[in-house]
């Protein structure tokens, strides 16, 4: 007697086996549950000391910043704050530190590229603490030099744009660190407490209910079987059920004729319709019965396809007609476009030579100021910034303007203020007064761009330059000043005089009243290197944060090359800005003027 693997007993052997995975599912699910429980403590263990450590660095930032302006504002040299913040920054930070590093070993890789980052900066930030601040005012006397105290001041003012990033990114961190703590240990105990419950419960459910299914599908199976048969003799005739049954060595066996007669009907039914998706509305079928509603529906797909394709052939020419007649008139666009931009840029780089034309020969420049360089560096083709140059009196006159603006409106703005200026020197024969100067170009200007008065709705425009200029009698090495927001650096002895300009533009007037230009007389002595510039050096953007360059880099630029030729102080300015620039675009025109004095 030959053996028979028949469905009942294919199903109890089936639920046999879902009983006996439900018993392993449960053994492994509760050894997963005592394994989470013990990784959540360490998650505790390691979010929670992470945050008061961040806290506690959060609170040595707010400290130190104290501490810092308490250094700059108390004279003394032994006091009590004084000896704490050199405390928190020496004992106190480098602790702290170690301890932060440890606890993010087992943070995330960004968490741990931010904390990273925190560091870089405030190790940047308190090495500036010290060399810019605590290190100069370290006795009573460095704090009565007003230089010092000023440098001192400046630094501490600038130091805010460093400290600033810090706070915020620090906050950032904080508060990522609490809500990981917060989360996991919510989520995760909550979740494991109801994961336990569950999978006990599906356990004993899924235990006793495998014994009681496997019994019921045992008994109620041969009905079934019977509907089943009733099923494959209907997809004999070509009425297709929703159901599939393979040939088998039980009683679903008994079925196979009716099946492989269904294979047939179908291996017809796809030969079919392969040749009507290829486009042979040609090709014959033959319907399985008078009740085939599939090969019914493949006949009329076939007359609908060979319709809908006659119909898509006339709308393809049609549109290809009209691309083709949208492609020539974006054609013709294009051409029309490209020739208007030749134009502008023609213009545009017409109006530089016309700029070029009104800026001073080199051997000009070199005939009046003969140690001297000019960097000069437009942003865009034309610039906002110009110098001037010129002799009158004896005097030598020279002056950086930085014009409202850059690129074409700046350099409409630059020939303006260019011929107000000359204009303005030229009037008066006798006039080489820097400040009676810049008043009458204040008021030229003003008067050229309709400034002072009360029309576009009470508005006023807000065009107009800064600048500074110098008149320089040789003979008597008598340095005469007057500026507007530009201020004069004068080296000596390796010490940076910095002389203030006032602190309103050419042509903006905020009252009814015209303000007056301040002059400055300073006694030159050789080996003083005078300096005038623009904005667009020090607001440069770069570096490898992409950060400005900032006043206090400029000066110590000067500095650092002020025994240089002026010749290789140009080829060095001109080499620091470009390597500070790297891939960041020139954000503004960029003028410095030097003169060395023999």
């Amino acid at each position: 007697m030959n053996f028979r693997f028949t469905i009942g007993k294919k199903i109890a052997l089936g639920f046999g086996v879902i009983v006996f995975l439900t018993i392993v599912s449960f053994y492994f699910t509760n050894y997963t549950l005592k394994n989470s429980r013990e990784k959540t403590r360490e998650v505790i263990e390691t979010y929670n000391p992470s945050v008061d450590a961040l806290k506690e660095l959060d609170n040595f930032l707010y400290k130190t910043r104290l501490g810092i302006n308490e250094w700059t504002s108390l004279f003394k040299e032994d006091l009590p704050q004084k000896r704490e913040l050199t405390r928190l920054i020496n004992i106190e930070y480098p602790a702290l530190k170690a301890k932060i590093v440890q606890y993010s070993t087992k943070w995330k890789d960004g968490e741990q590229e931010s904390i990273r980052a925190i560091f870089t900066l405030l190790d940047h930030l308190i090495e500036y603490y010290k060399e810019q601040i605590m290190m100069p005012l370290t006795t009573f006397d460095d704090h009565n030099d007003p230089l010092i105290k000023f440098m001192a001041d400046q630094a501490l003012e600038d130091s805010y744009s460093d400290y600033l990033p810090i706070t915020l990114k620090l906050k950032e961190l904080i508060d990522e660190q609490n809500s990981n703590a917060d989360k996991n240990s919510k989520e995760m105990f909550d979740s494991f407490s109801f994961l336990n419950i569950i999978v006990i419960s599906l356990g004993i459910i899924l235990f006793l209910g495998g014994i009681l299914i496997a019994g019921f599908t045992i008994k109620s199976i041969v009905q079934p079987i019977q509907q089943l048969k009733k099923i494959l003799l209907m997809m004999g005739k070509g009425i297709l059920p929703p159901d599939r049954i393979k040939d088998r060595n039980d009683e679903i066996g008994e079925m196979s004729v009716a099946l492989n007669d269904l294979v047939d009907g179908m291996e017809r039914t796809t030969q079919f319709a392969k040749q009507v998706g290829s486009g042979n509305f040609n090709s014959n079928y033959k319907p399985l019965s008078v009740e085939d509603t599939l090969g019914a529906a493949l006949i009329k797909m076939r007359e609908d396809l060979r319709e809908n394709e006659r119909v898509l052939e006339a709308k393809v020419i049609e549109r290809t007609e009209k691309v083709v007649s949208q492609k020539e008139e974006i054609e013709a666009k294009n051409g029309e476009l490209e020739i208007l931009f030749k134009h502008v840029t023609d213009s545009i780089k017409y109006a530089k030579r016309i700029q070029e034309a009104i800026l001073p020969p080199d051997s000009l420049v070199k005939s009046i100021l003969p140690n001297s360089f000019v960097l000069y560096k437009p942003k865009d083709i034309v610039s906002g910034d110009f110098y001037w140059i010129d002799k009158k009196n004896g005097k030598a006159m020279f002056a950086a303007v930085d014009c409202t603006g850059h690129g074409v409106p700046g350099a409409f703005m630059s020939i303006v203020g260019y011929n107000i200026l000359k204009q303005s020197v030229n009037t008066n024969e006798s006039t080489t007064t820097p400040a009676l100067i810049l008043d009458k170009l204040n008021e030229g200007v003003s008067e050229t761009l309709h400034h002072g008065g009360r029309s576009q709705d009470e508005e006023q425009s807000k065009d107009g330059m800064d600048i500074s200029l110098c008149t320089i009698d040789f003979e008597t090495l008598e340095l005469q000043y007057a500026g507007a927001y530009n201020p004069l650096y004068i080296i000596r002895n390796g010490q940076l005089l910095i002389t203030k300009a006032n602190k309103f533009p050419i042509g903006l007037f905020l009252g009814e009243e015209k303000k007056k230009f301040t002059n400055h007389t300073i006694q030159l002595e050789k080996g003083d290197s005078v300096y005038i510039f623009s904005d667009g050096y020090s607001d440069q953007f770069g570096g490898p944060h992409g950060r400005k360059f900032m006043a206090p880099n400029f000066r110590q630029l000067l500095l650092d090359n002020e025994k240089q030729s002026m010749a290789k102080q140009k080829e060095i300015m001109n080499k620091t800005i470009e390597d500070w620039r790297g891939e960041h675009d020139q954000v503004d025109d960029i003028l410095v003027i030097g003169v060395k004095i023999s």
